[in-house]
């Protein structure tokens, strides 16, 4: 297990400490220190100071450290899934999860990053004459603010791909949340990462937050579309770039020739991760009309056979909510749906007896446009089942949302589920299974469309975030002007000539 003091020593702060509580029973973890602004500005002085030497590291080096730094996670992984339980509240295999995808994001970019950030040549305006390099230069210090879901892996691997492109990180973990990302800082300097390339700051995201955009060149931000708005608004103010995955209510669609068998435990799995508190996960599901009441009834049947717990082993299915706040939202949101005429299949109950803030997991049918849960997003453990009657209807109730984050297809026919799938309004969409597949695949960009984000991580799109492109251009031989005695029409004329003769020679 990891040495939660020490952990708690890597922030930088100097405000009084905070008790951390487990949402499983509300132990305290560990006193955690608050991060004031001056201590926000001197992190990020000391990770600039850092970056020049980091980015004249060779790449290969830099890509060496996330390699060990996949190994160690596979190593640790124990060690780490007990601090994302404790101070996360998650199912084992949950916290696992989170885990692997850390360690498959440092993998990844510690394989792929040369190919990404390597000197390219492009085509220049006189074909042999002009020479035009490409180069990415690193943007210098990354910010990042990580949510409270995903301690490990939404707050960590954003920044991986940063260090792997040559820049400094300045992180501030959700202050539920802190001590996973901490470790993950430690492990990264047992690889060989110089100490002051990654920072940690902590405390209240409308403080710390606002005071890191202030500091950083780039900002990479997952949380509430809220929150995203006033992200991108000061870097707007700032003219600094910034990649949100926001909030979504992602849809899924089982076909009128989906195989049941298959099809129920993977919306179980899409639905209840982390009891529902997953960006991706499933909470609107549109079913063939024929097949509703047979799915209705193995889904509803199988929801609740989902065993609740908190211990630090696998015998639970589901783990618990974040916080009371948390707790309290999803049984507005069940209750509104009761007293609109909402039916409840399953669950719809908190569970006290488990814990303080464990809650079942719920189906609804019946739900309509009066009620919170049909358009706003839960965050917890329930999911409403509604009909379709074809391929056209489910798309374009899906689609009928103001987010498009995550989406899912259920089908016996897998190219008609990818037919279907682009059809949907998603920046991710699984064809038989509910977000797994692309999430787990590093080449496939991961972000939303329409209110669900601005940009993308994983893939080369997540690297290339956080460098600038610069050309370089070299001419040889003549300039691009009038000269050798041609006059201003006749350099002109020679050009569009020359322009005329590439374009049917097909050159760009």
């Amino acid at each position: 297990m990891f040495d939660l003091s020490r952990l708690a020593g890597r922030v930088v702060a100097s405000a009084p400490p905070t008790p951390l509580r487990s949402p499983l029973d509300q132990r305290v973890l560990a006193d955690l220190p608050t991060s004031t602004e001056a201590d926000v500005a001197a992190a990020a002085e000391r990770a600039r100071k850092a970056q020049p030497d980091w980015a004249a590291t060779p790449i290969e080096r830099r890509m060496q450290v996330l390699l060990d730094l996949h190994d160690m996670i596979l190593d640790r992984r124990d060690d780490l899934a007990d601090l994302v339980q404790l101070e996360a509240g998650k199912s084992r295999l949950s916290a696992m999860e989170e885990i692997l995808h850390t360690a498959l994001t440092a993998r990844y970019y510690g394989q792929t990053a040369r190919r990404y950030l390597h000197t390219e040549r492009a085509s220049g305006i006189l074909p042999l004459l002009t020479r035009i390099d490409r180069h990415y230069v690193p943007k210098g210090l990354i910010g990042a603010i990580g949510p409270w879901n995903y301690p490990l892996t939404m707050a960590v691997s954003d920044g991986l791909a940063a260090l792997a492109a040559g820049n400094a990180v300045l992180l501030k973990p959700d202050a539920q949340t802190p001590l996973s990302s901490l470790a993950a800082a430690e492990l990264l300097e047992e690889c060989g990462l110089p100490a002051d390339v990654w920072q940690i700051v902590n405390g209240p995201g409308d403080v710390v937050g606002p005071a890191l955009i202030d500091q950083v060149d780039y900002v990479c931000f997952t949380g509430s579309t809220a929150t995203g708005r006033r992200v991108a608004q000061q870097c707007a103010g700032r003219l600094i770039g910034c990649s949100l995955e926001l909030g979504g209510k992602n849809p899924a669609l089982v076909l009128d020739d989906a195989d049941l068998d298959q099809a129920v435990p993977g919306l179980i799995r899409a639905s209840f991760s982390n009891a529902g508190q997953l960006c991706v996960s499933i909470e609107r599901l549109y079913v063939a009309r024929d097949l509703l009441p047979a799915f209705a009834d193995r889904f509803a049947s199988t929801a609740a056979q989902l065993r609740l717990g908190a211990g630090l082993d696998y015998d639970a299915d589901v783990g618990c909510l974040i916080n009371a706040a948390q707790v309290e939202r999803v049984e507005a949101h069940v209750e509104d749906a009761r007293a609109h005429g909402a039916t409840v299949l399953t669950g719809g109950r908190s569970r006290p007896d488990l814990g303080p803030t464990f809650y079942e997991p719920t189906v609804l049918t019946g739900v309509t446009p009066a009620m919170r849960c049909f358009a706003d997003e839960t965050f917890g453990p329930v999911v409403s089942l509604y009909p379709m009657d074809d391929d056209a209807d489910g798309i374009a109730q899906a689609n009928a949302s103001a987010y498009g984050l995550n989406a899912s297809v259920w089908t016996g026919d897998p190219a008609r589920g990818r037919r279907v799938a682009a059809e949907i309004q998603c920046g991710t969409v699984n064809v038989n299974e509910g977000f797994a597949a692309t999430f787990g695949s590093l080449d496939a960009p991961m972000g939303g469309m329409k209110q669900s984000g601005l940009g993308r991580r994983q893939a080369g799109e997540g690297i290339r975030r956080f460098v600038e492109s610069q050309a370089v251009a070299t001419q040889s031989g003549v300039p691009i002007a009038p000269s050798f005695g041609l006059s201003k029409q006749g350099f002109v004329t020679a050009m569009a000539g020359a322009m005329r003769v590439l374009r049917r020679a097909g050159r760009a």
